[in-house]
């Protein structure tokens, strides 16, 4: 049946509205004057926004051939479904985890409509712009794609200025113009505290972040770290070596974003070189804020006198006959200054603050008994901008690939190291991270890893394209003897499949030493993940004979079907294993209901699952039937 067969018939339908525009429709609902005739009136919009409508200098931003052809792509509707691939999963019916394979464009847009606010930190990887890996736009774009975007009066000569910059070697509007829309799907699956890092080199850093600002806001930016990726430098490289890539790190909402400290180094633990009376180690720390956050005007409530007593250096934010600094020379009430405290945490933390002698000055100072250990937390320290540790670094990432499958078969893989250390900045035990460059799996590896080393249930979502492997490469080589296919998801998923078996394997054998009490032995962490193909979705098409329209089934079987109607609905878990009611025809998930070849269902059985909770038809391999008609109020129809 088609989906205007249904509507017709009174049935609610859902799948058919994914490409209507929300903001569109707010316009249109609270500013009608800014919406005419399908037209948007820009001195209008600019009057609602409280913006001047005489403004005669062009605004800042960046601008690239195929931007609104980017902008329609993220619109447009996938005409993709998935299909499950049991063969290729691993510990399918407990697993939290998953793979999807296809084009992330895809990917991305079925994830939406469960995943949308959902995920906590996404990292990729993308393909860069370089002389030795030259970038070509991979997404479909002819005349015929064009008009389906809504681009019918583009010109011939405006189609090959577009296709020209798509096409050409080393193109930074083809670059863009692929990671645009893939970069505002990920921000609206980004949950509010939620935070995107994303890997980069020179080639495309600089167009990145005018990138990233448009898509996420620039008041949304937290960082663009440095990785000290290769610690010789790069001898290819004209001129300079270089040692560095970019980590650009944004959040949906800064207001939201709080990163996690990381774990002192040994360097670190050296500075603490005081200790108490009760043998405490403390390190000193200034009080007084430095440098051009110090002035009174920069945050008036933090400039206040704190008052020392010379005879114990102890200090007070009154004065007292007792509190007096004679030593300085000059007639002050106190020591005044912007300070990191303000008055309250001043008080309540009045033990730690003591004053010194600054002799060189002749006046004191105050400082802060900083102690490596406080109330029994673990201790760490603000993230800095430049991480040169030697777990970031390539070479790391090459040897652990290396080690896993015995040669190299994946150039340049991103290390575990790095991808750890991005995950614990702001993913806690339990949350969700996407990769939708998959790769060779670093980001599915790293989620397991730091889950068998604390304990955590964080759970991964990886988007690999199967991109087809050269010939001359390792991998082309591995995959053929191994009964795979040569393409990039094969290793990605070989990745998992052998990183999972290695780490569940450490935990056993570490188990298994004598005098561990059960409650001091580890538990083996989610290493399973669901895998799903991306396949064509059923289509419909004027029957060339009979001049009616007919549907063009795939051969997806029932099980996918169901799956696909839950990611669709958004309502359950994908990862979710439903319940058989009836076998190939209805399947539950609490009291959810999701029925596929519905004419296949008796009267009976779809009474029951109208009784007992909400129902999900699919539309795909339904027929309206008697039965069905009976309960058109009852049920949802799902495209």
């Amino acid at each position: 049946m088609t989906q205007e067969e249904f509507i017709n018939a009174g049935f609610t339908v859902l799948g058919t509205n994914d490409t209507e525009n929300a903001l569109l429709r707010f316009l249109r609902e609270h500013y009608p004057a800014v919406v005419r005739d399908n037209e948007v009136n820009l001195q209008e919009l600019k009057a609602a926004l409280g913006l001047p409508i005489d403004e005669k200098v062009n605004g800042y931003g960046l601008n690239f051939v195929g931007r609104n052809v980017a902008r329609a792509k993220y619109a447009q509707k996938t005409t993709k479904e998935l299909r499950l691939n049991t063969a290729l999963s691993k510990e399918f019916d407990t697993t939290q985890n998953l793979v999807l394979k296809g084009d992330n464009l895809d990917s991305l847009k079925i994830l939406k409509s469960h995943y949308s606010s959902k995920i906590k930190c996404i990292y990729i990887d993308p393909p860069y712009n370089t002389t030795s890996d030259e970038f070509v736009y991979p997404d479909k774009f002819d005349k015929e794609e064009a008009e389906v975007l809504g681009f019918q009066n583009l010109s011939d000569d405006d189609f090959a200025r577009m296709e020209f910059s798509f096409k050409t070697k080393k193109s930074h509007n083809g670059w863009l113009a692929f990671m645009y829309p893939r970069l505002l799907l990920a921000r609206d699956l980004l949950s509010k505290d939620g935070v995107i890092f994303i890997s980069i080199d020179d080639n495309e850093q600089a167009n990145l972040k005018l990138l990233c600002d448009d898509v996420f806001g620039e008041e949304n930016f937290v960082a663009n770290f440095q990785i000290k990726a290769n610690p010789r430098g790069r001898q290819s490289d004209s001129n300079v070596a270089t040692l560095h890539d970019y980590l650009l790190c944004y959040g949906k909402n800064f207001d939201f974003v709080e990163l996690n400290g990381i774990p002192l180094t040994e360097e670190d633990i050296e500075e603490f070189d005081q200790s108490d009376e009760n043998g405490k180690a403390w390190r000193e720390l200034g009080l007084r804020q430095r440098g051009s956050a110090s002035l009174r005007s920069d945050r008036p409530e933090m400039f206040f006198p704190i008052y020392v007593n010379p005879q114990d250096l102890s200090v007070s934010l009154e004065k007292t006959n007792s509190h007096t600094i004679p030593v300085i020379p000059k007639k002050s009430t106190g020591v005044e200054g912007r300070w990191m405290w303000g008055i309250d945490k001043v008080k309540r933390e009045n033990s730690r603050i003591y004053a010194r002698l600054i002799k060189r000055r002749n006046e004191f100072d105050i400082f802060i008994k900083d102690y490596l250990e406080r109330n029994d937390e673990v201790r760490t320290k603000k993230p800095k901008s430049m991480w040169a540790e030697k777990d970031v670094n390539t070479e790391a990432g090459g040897k652990l690939v290396k080690l896993l499958f015995g040669s190299a078969v994946f150039s340049y893989p991103k290390p575990i190291g790095l991808i750890k250390r991005v995950i614990s900045l702001i993913a806690n035990s339990d949350d969700i991270i996407l990769d939708f460059f998959a790769g060779s799996g670093t980001t599915g590896h790293a989620v397991m890893q730091l889950n068998a080393e604390d304990g955590g249930k964080r759970k991964f979502i990886l988007c690999q394209k199967d991109e087809q492997i050269k010939e001359d490469k390792p991998a082309y080589k591995f995959c053929l003897e191994h009964g795979l296919p040569p393409v990039i998801s094969s290793i990605t998923i070989e990745r998992l499949r052998r990183a999972g078996e290695k780490i569940a394997k450490e935990i056993e054998e570490a188990n298994t030493k004598e005098g561990l009490f059960d409650g001091d032995k580890k538990h083996v962490p989610d290493v399973g993940f669901k895998v799903f193909d991306s396949v064509e979705a059923p289509t419909l098409a004027v029957d060339e004979t009979t001049l009616q329209i007919a549907m063009i089934a795939n051969d997806i079987d029932a099980m996918s079907r169901i799956y696909n109607m839950i990611f669709t609905v958004g309502l359950d878990e994908p990862t979710c294993v439903p319940a058989v009611v009836v076998e190939d025809c209805i399947y539950k998930i609490g009291n959810h209901y999701y029925i596929t070849n519905s004419d296949r269902v008796s009267k009976e059985d779809f009474a029951e699952a109208v009784k007992s909770g909400k129902v999900f038809i699919d539309g795909w391999t339904a027929s309206l039937n008697g039965t069905l008609q009976n309960y058109k109020e009852d049920v949802k129809i799902i495209f």
